[in-house]
């Protein structure tokens, strides 16, 4: 089993970054399925830290060519923006290690306009969206409208399918009283970037497939958490696309047999970002101060995240949906200072206990957490790099973990340096 697909199991914010840049180590490509710029992984590197929203995780690796599939919405200027402070601390990005599916969609400015307005009309009901336009760019994407990066090669076809895309949107527009848009300004607004980016253009898939054939080891990264999953989320507060490991399938080209070991990325306690259910969630000093010991601010927006005891059951939903082979525990060490830990172990809904995470909106209002309590172990464990360096009272919390989510713990982070990580199974190894 070559390939490793590493997927978030909660709310996003998990720590990929840091886990995927690990495992790229032992990578030959990493490759980017789903989701925008969106969505932020931030990797530290001798004490400098980088932060990524487009490029995958991988690019920090020499000798790893790094992928963003078809599954994507890529905004160019985004993109070239993160390349140019990449290329400034010293990671050089080329078409050599870079390659952008040439049917992935690009994200224009009236997206974005429209993701903003949408949200400031929709007032307290608001999802919580980054405003950064993906959602409007996947509505496109489905409603057959899209303009792929393959487009932009031919500028009377183009013009054509600008034209299509521009006869939906100047109607939304209008509806939000907002100008309407011509094609010699989509136009204008693509020639910015077209002849830079279009050197990253290729074919992606022919180059998946002739790793697969030469057994080369595949990373298949994915961004934002199984619970903003568009069908199997706490909908509607989730992101527009899907990122269940599945989706790697569909954002590549790849056969779904080829994904490999799945390994699910969960926090030691949860955190979440914008508006939705959040059973666990402590709106106290607790979760004051898990926030301020976790640095708990989103690496894309920098809004403060929610922050909650670890709640096993909606962790195990979503481990039962994604079919996760093992799992990657960061921010232990975040807890090295609590007396008393807490994990959800149920919930109460109008009075009868329930062992799983409802469907219905209003059910996900109503619900109350079922805590069980754990001594804390009081005790350092930021830079542990075995179980040995561990304290009693923590193994006996990651093992609580496993026994409730009946799910093994292949890798335990305890700090965001890539050297600080608890090897217990390597993925890329059957």
């Amino acid at each position: 089993m070559a390939n490793v697909t590493v997927v978030g199991v909660q709310w996003g914010d998990e720590g990929k970054g840091k886990i995927v840049d690990w495992l790229a180590n032992e990578a030959d490509i990493v490759v980017r399925f789903q989701g925008g710029n969106n969505a932020g992984h931030t990797i530290v590197v001798k004490k400098k830290k980088i932060a990524l929203s487009l490029i995958p995780s991988g690019i920090i690796r020499n000798n790893t060519l790094s992928i963003i599939g078809n599954g994507v919405v890529v905004n160019p200027n985004a993109l070239l923006d993160e390349i140019k402070k990449l290329n400034k601390v010293g990671i050089k990005v080329s078409k050599r290690n870079l390659k952008i599916s040439e049917n992935a969609s690009i994200i224009f400015s009236f997206h974005k306009k429209i993701d903003e307005v949408r949200e400031v009309q929709k007032g307290p009901n608001k999802i919580g969206t980054t405003g950064r336009g993906i959602g409007p760019a996947y509505e496109d994407r489905v409603g057959r409208r899209a303009i792929r990066f393959a487009d932009l090669i031919n500028d009377s076809f183009l013009k054509d399918k600008i034209s299509n895309t521009l006869e939906y949107h100047n109607t939304i527009l209008a509806g939000l009283n907002s100008k309407s848009l011509t094609v010699g300004n989509i136009m204008d607004e693509i020639n910015v970037y077209k002849k830079k980016i279009l050197g990253y253009v290729d074919r992606t898939f022919p180059i998946l497939q002739k790793a697969k054939k030469e057994s080369k080891k595949i990373l298949f990264e994915g961004a934002q958490g199984i619970l903003l999953d568009v069908d199997h989320g706490t909908y509607p507060f989730v992101t527009s696309s899907n990122t269940l490991p599945s989706a790697a399938s569909i954002g590549t080209g790849m056969p779904i047999k080829s994904l490999g070991f799945i390994l699910g990325i969960v926090k030691a306690y949860t955190t979440r970002v914008g508006s939705g259910p959040f059973p666990s969630e402590l709106s106290n000093s607790i979760g004051k101060r898990l926030g301020e010991i976790g640095n708990e601010f989103g690496t894309v927006t920098g809004r403060k995240r929610r922050c909650g005891w670890f709640d096993s059951v909606i962790t195990k939903h979503s481990i039962d949906i994604s079919g996760v082979d093992g799992i990657a525990l960061t921010k232990l060490d975040v807890l090295d200072s609590f007396k008393e830990i807490k994990i959800c172990v149920g919930y109460k809904l109008r009075n009868k206990r329930i062992n799983y995470f409802p469907s219905s909106e209003i059910d996900q209002r109503d619900i109350k957490p079922i805590f069980e309590t754990h001594c804390g172990w009081m005790e350092n464990t930021q830079g542990a790099k075995s179980w040995t360096d561990l304290p009693a009272l923590a193994i006996k919390y990651v093992r609580r973990i496993e026994e409730l989510l009946e799910t093994q713990v292949s890798l335990l982070s305890t700090s965001p340096k890539r050297e600080d990580t608890i090897l217990v199974k390597n993925p890329f190894i059957d």
